[in-house]
């Protein structure tokens, strides 16, 4: 592998002692690191036995580890505390809320300490679980503070348990700051509390071996201050040197600065489109009102990163194009910064690293953007708790624009605004169901990445792609429509796929004329108090309805039945040739079916009590 130190000419930069828990089976952390070991196949080094690390709190106060048993299906946990109080509890939640929380609870009463599996009722208040499904191995003193090793199968089949799946999880944590005299003396809203988002089942891949002699370039922030703002988008542009050719991309990896692990949430690259060949130098926030224009002409994702992802890789056999003719010199580096305790006078230069190569890989990789249109005819109502907008790439357009052998999806990435809760992108065949391209059940607008597949799916001519968003609008008063404002909504799938077509975007919108017909329906049934009038935008049309639960449904069915306008573009955003307009909706047999939990059986689980144990030195 390439020593990131080094650079090709066209880069532009260069305690006192602890007993072992007092419960324990004593073969169990025998068995615990004969499971580690295997998990990593020979891939991390020894003294690092897990393959994934994210701090939990800003303080950096709480480090989680872990690795991923397949075979066992069970995730095993290292809690790091590194100063301890009074305990601390752990777990996860559907949206991150600590109401409702699947946890592990580690807590002492002042003179005992204890360790067990619980869950919190809607007010937050903590309750014993009599199915003890988290499993303590081992608890143990480091220089860094008190590690907690326990184990967790993806599913239990208990109704107070989380399903551990793919897809985001949210992650919450809280502290406890002095002793309860039992566990549902604990009352969660009463404690220093947080959340932090991360995909903790990893594919289980093999990544390709990076050739001895590439390349690598580093893109990110110049040394900037991190505003004392929780929430900041920090946007930078990058020029690549004058005459750079055309190179493939074959490995990224995140380069974040030591200290900020916990600050910065995710990174992303994009590049300026072509026509683009002088953009200003720029180094600010992203809204600000400094940022020139031009920087939104810089969409095509090269790199994405979110807190919890390692180095992502392209296929042996594919690679990323950047530079050369037809490409842009500039690309715009933009970090997330989350600062909840508003942290002043902190320094960054985090960024990614990309590495590439001359030797182009037989094929050039793409980005192919699923989903819908941007456009304020597909709308989600106000006040609901699950509204599902799908959008389509249809047979039509799959026959037309790809290859006879088809094309190979091998990552990606879903994306939505504010207001999406759940994206999955379905491939049909035939007429049926065939496979799912990528799902997210707790997706969260706030944790976006790029992720490889666990297993390539491939897309034939005729082939059709369904992707479907789910939204919550619980806490607006007036319909959301599609857009590109950030309070407006998208539902979009990028899916990294080799060898690239001319297909670029393949997306779907309800037809026009039919939304009309919508409207003046609902102004029959609504004293004509709905904007009719040619005049009216769609969105001041939507925001004329007086919303109810007929209105709502009418415009799902709506939605459910209506013609599309279908976009089948090239990447120069003009259409194949064809008629795109008023096509019918794909007719698809359901044919996947959610799949069964499988439950860890009684065997190992720990006691239906709680565990008592030694932490040593007291609140040490």
């Amino acid at each position: 592998m390439q020593d990131p130190s080094r650079w090709c000419r066209w880069a532009s930069l260069p305690c006192p002692s602890v007993r072992e828990a007092a419960f324990m089976y004593s073969t169990a952390v025998a068995v615990f690191l004969v499971i580690l070991v295997a998990a990593l196949q020979g891939s991390a080094p020894p003294e690092s036995p897990f393959l994934y690390r994210i701090p939990l709190d800003p303080e950096g106060s709480l480090e989680l580890s872990w690795n991923v048993s397949y075979a066992q299906e069970a995730i095993f946990f290292q809690l790091l505390v590194k100063q301890l109080k009074a305990g601390v509890l752990f777990g996860m939640s559907d949206r991150g809320e600590l109401e409702n929380a699947d946890l592990v609870v580690l807590w002492t009463d002042g003179d005992t300490a204890y360790f067990a599996d619980a869950w919190s009722d809607q007010k937050g208040k903590i309750h014993l679980d009599p199915q003890q499904d988290y499993q303590l191995l081992q608890v143990q003193r480091t220089p860094e503070g008190l590690a907690l090793l326990f184990k967790r199968p993806f599913g239990t089949c208990d109704p107070k348990d989380y399903l551990i799946e793919d897809g985001t999880v949210h992650l919450v944590y809280g502290i406890l700051e002095e002793p309860f005299q039992s566990l549902e003396a604990i009352n969660s809203s009463d404690l220093r509390t947080g959340l932090q988002r991360v995909q903790l089942l990893k594919p289980n891949i093999t990544f390709p071996a990076i050739p001895s002699d590439t390349c690598t370039m580093d893109i990110h922030a110049p040394d900037i201050q991190i505003p004392n703002q929780v929430t900041t988008y920090w946007c930078y542009i990058h020029e690549l040197p004058e005459g750079f050719p055309r190179h493939h991309i074959v490995k990224y990896e995140p380069i974040v600065t030591k200290g900020n692990e916990a600050l910065v949430h995710h990174m992303e690259i994009f590049q300026c489109a072509p026509e683009m060949d002088n953009v200003p130098h720029f180094s600010g926030p992203c809204d600000s009102k400094m940022k020139p224009d031009r920087l939104n002409y810089c969409r095509h994702v090269l790199a994405a990163w979110a807190l919890g992802a390692k180095a992502f890789y392209y296929p042996e056999e594919a690679g990323i194009a950047f530079g050369g003719p037809g490409s842009s010199r500039y690309v715009r580096l933009e970090v997330h910064y989350h600062n909840p305790l508003v942290i002043e006078g902190r320094r960054d230069s985090s960024g990614i690293r990309l590495y590439y190569t001359d030797k182009l890989r037989r094929f050039n990789a793409g980005i192919m953007e699923l989903g819908l249109v941007y456009t304020p005819v597909m709308a989600i109502p106000p006040r609901e708790t699950a509204f599902v907008l799908t959008g389509y790439c249809t047979d039509k357009c799959t026959q037309l624009a790809l290859p006879p052998s088809g094309i190979h999806i091998f990552a990606s990435q879903l994306h939505t605004h504010l207001t999406g809760r759940k994206v999955v992108t379905v491939l049909a065949r035939d007429g049926r169901e065939w496979e799912i391209v990528n799902q997210d059940n707790h997706y969260s607008p706030h944790f976006q990445e790029i992720r490889m597949l666990k297993k390539v799916v491939s897309v034939h001519p005729g082939d059709v792609l369904i992707t479907s968003c789910t939204y919550n609008t619980e806490d607006r008063e007036l319909a959301t429509v599609g857009g590109f404002g950030i309070l407006e909504e998208m539902c979009v799938n990028y899916v990294h796929y080799y060898p690239q077509t001319q297909l670029e975007l393949c997306k779907s919108a309800v037809d026009a004329g039919f939304l009309q017909k919508y409207f003046h329906l609902i102004n029959r049934f609504n004293n004509e108090d709905v904007c009719t009038c040619p005049q009216a935008s769609v969105s001041q049309q939507f925001a004329s309805v007086p919303w109810n639960s007929f209105n709502s449904e009418v415009l799902k069915a709506l939605y459910d039945f209506a013609p599309i306008s279908m976009h089948c573009n090239k990447s120069s955003a003009v259409r194949f040739p064809g008629e795109w307009n008023l096509q019918p909706l794909p007719k698809v047999i359901p044919t996947l079916e959610e799949p069964t939990p499988q439950c860890a059986t009684s065997q190992g689980r720990s006691p239906a009590g709680p565990t008592i144990i030694s932490i040593g030195g007291g609140k040490g």
